[in-house]
């Protein structure tokens, strides 16, 4: 077998075991991973992805690594990339389900400080992705009031999915109206 798909397993196996939190968890180890240390793809590259995949109905993690996969080596890097994301958290939980209720992470003051401690760094493994998206996506002062205000709207109860037709809907104006000036600026330039 391919050495390929062997580290395509065992990167999304190390990001899926030492996670938590979720797919928001995982964004800036899978983007470390993928984009700094093994220059799978690169940084504009994976932006996309997460926006793709941000939009699909199902897991975060397992939606960019079907993606990575699929690019590297098609249908069984796909296979082989979810797969690595996906069985540290079934193991886990299914450890979780068989040793840890409800009541013993409740009333046992050791596991309930352990998760009291993961809670924090969840936190932090949630906003770098945020940081590290908004430098790429070059949000800069003047444009930053945009994810702010999506972001309060969608907190108080708007629906998500709206924001990012609109979004698509004023990326497709704006990039319209660009390209069409610069082809007036050019067409302009060949008559003189």
């Amino acid at each position: 077998m391919d050495k390929l798909y062997w580290k395509l397993f065992f990167t999304f196996l190390k990001i899926g075991a030492f996670t938590f939190g979720g797919g928001w968890a995982m964004i800036s180890l899978i983007e470390r991973e993928v984009v700094d240390k093994n220059k799978w793809i690169d940084r504009e590259e994976f932006l996309d992805l997460l926006a793709i995949s941000q939009s699909m109905p199902g897991i975060l993690a397992v939606n960019i690594s079907v993606s990575i996969g699929d690019k590297l080596r098609g249908f069984r890097g796909s296979l082989t990339a979810a797969l690595g994301t996906i069985l540290p958290s079934f193991l886990i939980i299914l450890a979780i389900a068989i040793f840890l209720t409800p009541d013993i992470i409740k009333n046992n003051p050791i596991v309930s400080r352990i998760f009291m401690g993961i809670r924090p760094c969840v936190v932090a493994l949630i906003v770098s992705p945020v940081i590290t998206s908004a430098r790429a996506a070059k949000i800069s002062w003047r444009t930053v009031w945009i994810p702010i205000v999506v972001a309060v709207l969608i907190y108080i109860g708007w629906n998500p999915i709206v924001f990012i037709v609109l979004g698509g809907l004023g990326g497709y104006l704006w990039f319209t109206r660009h390209h069409r000036m610069l082809r007036d600026k050019q067409r302009k330039e060949d008559e003189k």
